[in-house]
């Protein structure tokens, strides 16, 4: 490219630039600093000066729209339509939340934008406050108002009962005029009956929270798109607030509102899950209780079979002191385990069977232990665990101490298909006799426990072994 092209081109490109510049400067010509906030006298001097560093900090603009970006003061903004994050937002909202009651709806929607509106004020304060070097907290919140009205969100007018203090006697009142949520219900000739500003609400709050470093909440207690004369909120410390709106309540007519928590997901879920912890620290208690007495008893069964000279009658309570010990034993893994509600059934089954093969299985056997167990990670509630768990003390205790001569195979696998579990225990051992005769309760106590948690019993017996087919639903 010639000089003499670069030089044209250079020319249009001044030209450009200087029809832009002229564009924006007839744009941000304000003028002398207006008011866009209406405080009491006390506070006048601080948001005085307030109305001139926002309006400089507005002043520094530049648009490009081929780039698609709008810049204020080094900071990238961006613009949305007012009805679309108003009353729009809240249509869509209904009509995905059409299986819910409409009011349940509206507070789903309103949390959402609360939230939304919560971060944005205290990001955007955060951000200016740095940047305008602001360190006092009411020069801090008194730089919010003005931003706000520059933003294009209201103008404020705060009354003169408020009382803005770092601490938890924060109290403010105020009106939001010309609200940008209220103003896009009545431009669109549509009436609420209940107060519309929640971002209004979340912004506010938020700004005033990252300005004086406490919680605080804002509720609107009147709307001009309800048809009230103005737009009014309180903002106070959300362990206030209630106090605040009763006084608001001149005819103590116990309005109900709708008190935004910042996150309120959040929130409920911490609770959820401390009540949780404590729950679940109770049951572990239980379970650590019930392990402790079980062993008390299995200890006085021991020092009472010690006085019987009656082998068969010792071998009895040796067995009753066995199902005291598995039943001990069960506890102990249920609190033993983060999860105290449900218990994972491949662990709960392996660590079972062991601890009973260790128990009956002496040095002289040799007793092959084969356990399968199809289904992972899949957890049984205590009411279903634990009776398993018995049956298959009685089922491996009477195998361990009668199938074998010295060496032999004991079984378990579980498998699941159709959302019915199969849970199969046995050995290749002699079998029960045709005729089992006295002392047999271990085997009668099977049933029983399989009638408590509604499975289906099978038992095939055989010179070449014992085997039983349980089967369930979880």
């Amino acid at each position: 490219m010639d000089q003499k092209a670069q030089l044209e081109k250079l020319k249009l490109e001044v030209a450009r630039l200087r029809k832009e510049n002229a564009t924006l400067k007839h744009a941000l010509d304000f003028g002398p600093p207006k008011k866009t906030v209406q405080v009491p006298d006390e506070f006048k001097a601080v948001f005085d000066a307030a109305e001139i560093n926002v309006r400089n900090y507005f002043s520094n603009i530049s648009s490009e729209p081929e780039n698609g970006e709008i810049t204020i003061n080094g900071e990238r903004y961006i613009l949305f339509r007012a009805a679309a994050i108003s009353y729009e937002f809240l249509d869509v909202f209904k009509e995905f939340y059409s299986n819910y009651p409409e009011d349940e709806a509206v507070q789903i929607a309103n949390n959402f934008l609360f939230d939304i509106a919560h971060v944005l004020g205290r990001e955007d304060a955060k951000v200016f406050h740095e940047k305008m070097n602001l360190t006092d907290p009411l020069q801090k919140l008194s730089a919010g108002p003005v931003h706000f009205a520059y933003t294009g969100w209201a103008n404020v007018e705060i009354l003169p009962e408020s009382h803005p203090s770092p601490d938890e006697n924060y109290y403010i009142r105020f009106y939001h005029h010309n609200s940008f949520e209220a103003q896009s219900w009545i431009k669109a000739k549509r009436k609420s009956d209940i107060p519309v500003c929640t971002m209004n609400c979340g912004y506010s709050s938020g700004w005033c929270e990252q300005s004086f470093g406490i919680p605080l909440t804002t509720v609107e207690v009147a709307c001009e798109a309800q048809g009230a004369d103005h737009c009014t909120f309180i903002m106070a410390p959300p362990d206030k607030i209630q106090e605040y709106l009763s006084k608001n309540d001149p005819e103590k007519k116990s309005k109900r509102y709708e008190v935004p928590v910042f996150f309120q997901r959040k929130y409920n879920e911490d609770k959820l899950r401390q009540s949780l912890l404590q729950k679940e620290t109770l049951l572990k208690e239980v379970h650590h209780r019930v392990k402790n007495n079980l062993q008390v008893i299995s200890s006085l069964l021991n020092l009472q079979k010690n006085t019987f000279q009656d082998e068969r009658l010792r071998a009895e309570f040796m067995s009753s002191i066995s199902r005291v010990n598995t039943m001990a034993r069960i506890h102990e893994m249920i609190y033993g385990d983060k999860n105290v509600s449900s218990i994972n059934i491949e662990k709960y089954f392996s660590k079972l069977l062991r601890s009973l093969f260790q128990l009956y299985n002496s040095t002289n056997n040799q007793i092959e232990l084969k356990v399968e167990i199809n289904v992972k990670d899949v957890v049984f509630y205590p009411d279903k665990a634990i009776p398993l768990g018995l049956i298959l003390n009685e089922i491996a205790s009477n195998s361990f101490k009668h199938a074998f001569k010295n060496k032999g195979l004991f079984y378990l696998n579980l498998s699941e298909k159709q959302n019915k579990y199969t849970l199969i225990v046995g050995d290749n051992g002699k079998g029960l006799p045709a005729n089992p005769g006295e002392g047999t309760l271990g085997l009668s106590l099977i049933p029983i426990l399989c009638e408590q948690i509604d499975a289906q019993l099978e038992v095939v017996n055989s010179p070449n072994g014992l085997e039983y087919r349980i089967t369930f639903d979880r």
